[in-house]
């Protein structure tokens, strides 16, 4: 195990990110394809700090992304800002088709109303405790359910509420921004609790 370990660090190590012998353009190509490896393997959207860690100093993160995107215009999928960095998603013009061959990701994107409801007023009202998510429903929340949101990585735990006792508060995660394909929570979008992810997952 420790070889490995070993190994994994020598291959790090021996990573060129300057690639100074190499033409200009072959060394920007070579850039844009470990870009486009890196955002490719990753299942969470890959921030700006990441991405510069396989490249020289010489290199523009926005403009290598954006030759990229350039290449990928023929194609399904492309890569797209979320969460505060990029991920591969398939283009909405092919959602018919992949749904018709397949159920992506069905299981992992299906909810009951109720968490839907919640997901909803947490995205909201955020950071909301339990009471004030009672005040909403008027009734009290099962920890059950939340517990199924935070389980699938949607929400966790915010600030301490200023109410007696001082409850954990609830807040969404970069994971439910990628999920519902959000750049940040400036982009939900000015609609009644639930319209949104209805749409998208009803």
């Amino acid at each position: 195990m420790m070889a490995v370990a070993h190994k994994q660090d020598e291959d790090l190590e021996v990573l060129d990110l300057e690639l100074d012998d190499l033409p200009d353009e072959l060394r920007w190509r070579e850039w844009m394809n470990r870009i486009e490896a890196v955002i490719f393997a990753s299942s969470k959207p890959i921030e700006r700090e990441a991405l510069l860690l396989v490249v020289g100093k010489g290199a523009n993160i926005d403009l290598l992304i954006e030759d990229i995107q350039a290449d990928l215009r023929a194609k399904p999928y492309e890569i797209v800002p979320i969460a505060g960095g990029w991920m591969f998603r398939t283009r909405s013009h092919y959602a018919a088709a992949i749904r018709t061959a397949a159920d992506v990701g069905e299981q992992s994107h299906s909810f009951s109303e109720e968490e839907m409801g919640v997901l909803c007023a947490v995205a909201y009202h955020q950071p909301i405790d339990r009471a004030g998510l009672a005040d909403i429903f008027g009734k009290e929340i099962n920890r059950d359910l939340l517990s199924r949101l935070r389980y699938k990585g949607l929400i966790g735990n915010g600030p301490k509420s200023p109410r007696p006792g001082a409850p954990h508060t609830f807040v969404t995660t970069a994971e439910f921004l990628a999920m519902f394909d959000l750049q940040s929570l400036r982009d939900l979008p000015e609609l009644e609790s639930g319209q949104l992810f209805e749409d998208e997952h009803g």
